[in-house]
């Protein structure tokens, strides 16, 4: 068993093309010897973003702070604490913090993309 306190996890700025002041924390991955899937955090400041992306497999995401927005195939949902997101296999999508305050949310993906 592993047991970790997010502050001793250091945040590393979202590299990707497109990202614009996002931070990302590994919570539970490949280092902690998980097989299956990683756990992360990301947070992204007001008027940040995530890349418009899309990957070849499924992801869930919990937001657990802040307000944004996700945008997929041409729609807009509102993200607030306590909103639960499934994306699909190939499924463009991108998060926008459209509030004041950071929007923070957790990201389970197969461990293989991390």
């Amino acid at each position: 068993m592993i047991v970790k306190s997010i502050q001793d996890i250091i945040p590393v700025p979202v590299e990707a093309d497109g990202a614009v002041h996002a931070m990302k924390r590994i919570l539970i991955g490949s280092g902690d010897g998980a097989l299956l899937f990683s756990m992360r955090m990301f947070d992204i400041a007001p008027g940040g973003c995530s890349p418009r992306h899309r990957h070849n497999f499924e992801h869930e995401i919990y937001v657990v702070g802040g307000s944004g927005t996700l945008s997929s195939a041409g729609e807009e949902y509102l993200l607030h604490p306590g909103t639960s997101v499934f994306i699909a296999p190939d499924e463009e999508h991108q998060l926008r913090n459209s509030g004041t305050d950071t929007l923070r949310f957790l990201c389970i993906v197969p461990r293989e993309y991390e």
